[in-house]
């Protein structure tokens, strides 16, 4: 197998905007992130491949190239004083915004925090957010998504699973900052850090992105090259799944996968899966093990997911089109705390009789649990599906 020399792809030469491609600000506009953490260039090296060998030429659309944590980059760590991919929520970024001194990836949060502004003043979109991850876990390559239906449409036409409702288990990931503010946002996880497949799996997801997104024609690249790519590395699964546990850790515990676990891996109730603080951990679910953690820094140990019959996926798209969430309030123990945002509050006393499923189906995912209530968002009410209802896909 070969592998990736993890410190080829950055040097401290690299700037914040690896590239730029802007050709009209009411064309198209593709932005992807590249080492969020910066143990992960997979997708930092795929974006220098492109700015190579891209012909700016035949590019109908506005091209941002954007790396992440530069100086985690430099050091080939996830990350040096906290994780980036945990500080992307309101209330942190406040905070940050109003401190005077800054530890390492607060600084790096203000400059992409500008970077992301700047990017949506000088354009008027459609726009599309792409993070490009690697995982320590052997995996197929996969997508992950906040559960808002421009993701699902746009997800779908690449040739791998989906992963539904990851909001639910990680607080302050960068793609759910930007699916705050309506736009298309989602996750790519190429595979394996090291491995230099998950490079090659990037590079197909990229030129496929700007195919899907108007940016380049079919004829600018070759479509069914990278498809292939994708395909194989994916083992033809395409289907969705949604996140049923997640298995939080910090540093203060003793964790340890067992051995030769990788994304996807089917496993039934009661396999043994890792250790912690000194107990055995076994699965309380039949499923799939996702993302196990064979890497020091990382709060989550492991997640299991399990595939989402198509029915339901149909059945959520016809519930959200009508606005059926709009009855929630009207059961007991449920209001409104921001209608227009979807935002909403359920009662702990009574959430415990409300079926969590049909939330999900509504789009409506916990984000906060205070003493008293638990707190839900819904990413369609603030989604802003208009840009896009002319796009190919839709």
């Amino acid at each position: 197998m070969d592998t990736l020399q993890t410190k080829a792809p950055f040097t401290n030469k690299d700037t914040r905007i690896l590239f730029k491609i802007h050709k009209n600000i009411d064309l198209p506009t593709v932005v992807f992130f590249g080492g969020i953490h910066g143990n992960e260039k997979a997708g930092v090296t795929a974006l220098k491949q492109l700015q190579s060998t891209i012909d700016t030429a035949v590019v109908k659309g506005n091209v941002y190239g954007v790396l992440g944590n530069l100086k985690a980059l430099e050091e080939d760590q996830r990350y040096i004083d906290e994780d980036l991919n945990r500080l992307w929520t309101k209330a942190k970024i406040e905070l940050t915004l109003a401190k005077k001194t800054h530890n390492t990836e607060e600084t790096q949060l203000l400059e992409l925090l500008t970077v992301l502004h700047n990017i949506l003043k000088e354009n008027k979109g459609p726009f599309y957010f792409i993070d490009l991850h690697t995982t320590s876990s052997k995996t197929l390559p996969f997508i992950t998504i906040n559960d808002a239906l421009i993701n699902r449409r746009f997800s779908k036409l690449f040739p791998v699973p989906i992963v539904l409702g990851i909001e639910e288990y990680l607080e302050g990931a960068l793609l759910s900052y930007i699916n705050t503010l309506g736009y298309v946002s989602i996750g790519f996880e190429s595979g394996q850090h090291t491995d230099y497949s998950s490079v090659e799996n990037n590079i197909a997801f990229i030129h496929l992105a700007l195919v899907f997104s108007g940016i380049l024609d079919n004829t600018d690249t070759d479509v069914q090259t990278h498809l292939k790519t994708l395909k194989l590395a994916s083992e033809n699964d395409d289907d969705f799944y949604e996140i049923v546990h997640l298995q939080n850790i910090t540093s203060n515990d003793n964790f340890k996968m067992k051995g030769g676990f990788k994304s996807f891996q089917p496993i039934t109730k009661g396999t043994p899966i890792a250790h912690f603080n000194n107990t055995e951990i076994r699965s309380d679910y039949n499923g799939h093990i996702f993302m196990p953690l064979y890497q020091n820094k990382g709060n989550e140990g492991f997640f299991i997911i399990k595939p989402i019959k198509p029915f339901f996926l149909k059945l959520s798209t016809v519930l959200r089109r009508v606005k059926t969430d709009s009855l929630l309030a009207c059961l007991p123990g449920v209001s409104w705390i921001n209608k227009n945002e979807g935002i909403l509050q359920v009662n702990l006393t009574i959430a415990k009789f409300l079926a969590k499923p049909l939330f999900h189906l509504l789009g409506y995912r916990n984000r906060e649990i205070t003493s008293t209530h638990l707190r839900l968002n819904n990413r369609e009410r603030v989604a802003k599906t208009k840009i896009y209802k002319r796009e190919p896909w839709y």
